[in-house]
C-alpha cells in the first residue's frame, strides 16, 4: 500500500509540473504530436492507397482468368514487340472454349470500344465505353443492378437492342432522378432500350474496371454494330468453386494452344492474365513504400524524443532544490525516479494521442470533402500508444536517473 501511495504521489508531482509549465509542456507535446502524426499519417496513406488498389483488383475476380493479346504489366522494359503481332481473342476461340472446358464455371466474351457518346433527347454523355458481352458476364463479375434488370438468356441469344447503363451515364442522360428504364438512348448510331442501371462503384485507382461509365449490350447485338477489328476483345474464364485456379489455368492454356494449333516448340500467342500478377507487383511496391514510410516515421519520432529528453534535463535542473528537500525528508531514489519517468511518459502518451486525434480529424475531413475513406489500422493505433510510452521511457530515463542520484545536501544548496 505504501508503494502504491508513493507511486500515486509521483503521478501528482509529475502532472503538477506539467500544469505549472504550460508553455514548455505545449512545445514538448508539439514535437511528439508531429512525430506521431507523420508516422501514423504516412502508414494510413499507404494503407488507404493499398486498400483502394486491392479493391480495384478485386473487381477483376480472384478466381478469374483473362485470355488476352497483351500480358498485364508495363514499365520501360515491357517487351511489346513480342506481343504486337499476336491475334486478338475472337468468337471462335470463345465458342471452342465454352464447348471444351471442364473446370470452368462460366466463360464470357467481351468487346470494348471506348471514347464514345450516349445521347437521349438533348442530353448527351461523352467519353463512355460501349461493352458487348455474352450472358455469363453477370455471374463472373457479380454485377450489382440498382434499378431494372440484366439481360435474359433469350435477349442475349437474339441480340436484342437492350442495354444496362452505368450510374454516371444515367445521371448525365436523365438528370433530376428521372428513371431511365424503358427509355431509348442512342449509342454507336443505334437506338437501344435501357433495361437496367448498375450500382455506382466509383473510380478505381489502378485498372479502369468501374461500370459507372459503361453501356453494356448483348454480344450478339454488339457484333452487328461494333467493328471487332478496332475493338479490344478478351475472354473471361472463372474457375469452379471446388477447382484451384492453377488447375483451370493449366487446362485453359492447353485448350488455347490446341485451338490455335500451336506445336510444342512454339510459344503461346496469347496471354493468360490473373489478379495474382497484380497483387505480386503491389506487394513488391508496398514493401518499398513501407520501408520508406518507416524510415520517415522513426526519424520524426527520434526528433520528438530528443525534444522530450532536452525538456526533462531542464526540468531536473529547475527542480534540483525540491529534489534535495524530498530526499532529506526520506524520499527513496525510486520515488524521485518515478516522478520524472512518469512526466516524460505522460508527455509522450498525450502527444501520441493528440497526433492520433489529428489523423482521425483529417480522415473525417477527407471523407467529407472527397468521399474517400482513410484506413487507420487499429494495429497502428496500438503501436502509437506503445511507441509513445517507449519513447517517453527512453527520453526520460537518463534525466530521471540523474535526479535520483543527486546528493540531498548538494541539491538543497543549488538554489
Amino acid at each position: 500500500m505504501l508503494f502504491l501511495r508513493l507511486i500515486g504521489e509521483s503521478f501528482g508531482f509529475a502532472f503538477a509540473a506539467l500544469r505549472e509549465n504550460r508553455t514548455r509542456t505545449f512545445l514538448s507535446l508539439l514535437g511528439v504530436t508531429i512525430g506521431i502524426l507523420i508516422i501514423i499519417g504516412v502508414f494510413s496513406a499507404v494503407d488507404t492507397l493499398r486498400a483502394n488498389l486491392e479493391n480495384s483488383v478485386e473487381k477483376l475476380g480472384s478466381k478469374t482468368l483473362y485470355v488476352q493479346k497483351w500480358p498485364w504489366g508495363g514499365g520501360e522494359e515491357y517487351p511489346w514487340w513480342k506481343y504486337v503481332n499476336r491475334p486478338e481473342p475472337d468468337i471462335r476461340d470463345f465458342t471452342a472454349l465454352r464447348s471444351r472446358m471442364t473446370t470452368a464455371e462460366a466463360i464470357t466474351f467481351n468487346i470494348d470500344v471506348g471514347n464514345r457518346m450516349a445521347q437521349y433527347g438533348n442530353n448527351n454523355v461523352s467519353g463512355i465505353t460501349v461493352s458487348a458481352a455474352s450472358h455469363d458476364l453477370y455471374d463472373i463479375r457479380k454485377l450489382e443492378i440498382v434499378e431494372g434488370r440484366y439481360f435474359t438468356e433469350s435477349e442475349s441469344n437474339r441480340g436484342s437492342n437492350v442495354a444496362v447503363i452505368g450510374a454516371t451515364i444515367a445521371e448525365g442522360l436523365f438528370p433530376g432522378g428521372a428513371s431511365p428504364i424503358g427509355k431509348s438512348i442512342k449509342v454507336l448510331g443505334r437506338k437501344v432500350t435501357v433495361i437496367g442501371v448498375f450500382e455506382k462503384e466509383g473510380e478505381g485507382m489502378i485498372f479502369d474496371v468501374s461500370m459507372d461509365n459503361i453501356v453494356l449490350i448483348p454480344l450478339n447485338f454488339g457484333r452487328n454494330v461494333i467493328n471487332i477489328r478496332r475493338a479490344d476483345s478478351y475472354i473471361m474464364v472463372s474457375a469452379m468453386p471446388n477447382v484451384s485456379l492453377d488447375e483451370t489455368e493449366s487446362e485453359l492454356r492447353g485448350m488455347m494452344r490446341s485451338i490455335r494449333r500451336l506445336s510444342p516448340q512454339e510459344e503461346d500467342d496469347f496471354s493468360l492474365n490473373k489478379t495474382t500478377i497484380i497483387t505480386a507487383q503491389l506487394d513488391a511496391m508496398f514493401s518499398v513504400i513501407n520501408m520508406a514510410g518507416g524510415f520517415i516515421g522513426i526519424f520524426s519520432i527520434l526528433v520528438g524524443g530528443f525534444g522530450i529528453a532536452n525538456i526533462m534535463f531542464v526540468s531536473v535542473k529547475e527542480r534540483t532544490h525540491i529534489i534535495g528537500i524530498q530526499k532529506s525528508l526520506g524520499a527513496k531514489n525510486y520515488f524521485i525516479l518515478s516522478q520524472f519517468l512518469i512526466e516524460a511518459i505522460a508527455l509522450c502518451i498525450i502527444g501520441g494521442l493528440a497526433g492520433l486525434s489529428v489523423v482521425y480529424l483529417l480522415a473525417f475531413l477527407v471523407k467529407l470533402a472527397f468521399d474517400l475513406a482513410i484506413v487507420v489500422n487499429i494495429g497502428m493505433v496500438i503501436l502509437t500508444i506503445v511507441l509513445s510510452t517507449l519513447i517517453g521511457l527512453i527520453a526520460g530515463i537518463i534525466p530521471a536517473a540523474m535526479a535520483a542520484r543527486l546528493d540531498p545536501v548538494e541539491a538543497i544548496r543549488s538554489k
